[in-house]
């Protein structure tokens, strides 16, 4: 995957499941009422704020921020008005064909929005996904390799071998 491409993946990815992380920190109301011992009704309560969706909404936000500037900064673009988190991933997106023509900055962004894009899954609750790769695995010579996108790594999930294999270079 190129560094185009895996910016673009983890740059979408972010777009789509922020609003679903910016609703997860809101805690919803109960909407039901308590009874008080000894009668009488108590108002509804609301669940307790996750510290960790709140850590992983300010971590993605800075990232975000950060990442823009400094790509701005390197392509030597002015700096522009602060916006909220898609906007500022989709200027990002508008810049990739730039980007991916600064052999340092291309691998920075993509291993940025792959960080941020699983921090986000993984404050949603959403397990790493695993794609199986087809061969076999040098070490155990078993059909068990798969791909973890989020690591950029390729392991086998054989349990007696579990090798984690390196990644080719282009």
């Amino acid at each position: 995957m190129s560094a185009h491409q895996g910016g673009a993946v983890w740059i979408a990815s972010l777009v789509r499941r922020w609003p679903d992380l910016v609703d997860e920190l809101s805690p919803a109301g109960c909407g039901q009422l308590r009874e008080r011992r000894g009668g009488g009704p108590v108002g509804g309560t609301t669940a307790p704020v996750r510290l960790y969706v709140s850590d992983a909404v300010r971590d993605i936000t800075d990232g975000v921020v950060e990442l823009e500037e400094a790509v701005r900064e390197r392509l030597g673009l002015r700096p522009v008005a602060p916006a909220p988190v898609p906007v500022r991933l989709r200027r990002i997106a508008g810049l990739l064909d730039r980007i991916a023509a600064d052999p340092l900055l291309a691998p920075h962004v993509e291993d940025e929005t792959r960080r941020m894009a699983a921090r986000c899954a993984r404050a949603l609750g959403d397990p790493e996904q695993l794609v199986r790769l087809p061969g076999r695995c040098p070490a155990c010579d078993c059909v068990s390799l798969r791909a973890l996108p989020e690591r950029a790594e390729i392991r086998c999930v054989n349990p007696a071998c579990r090798r984690v294999l390196e990644a080719e270079q282009p």
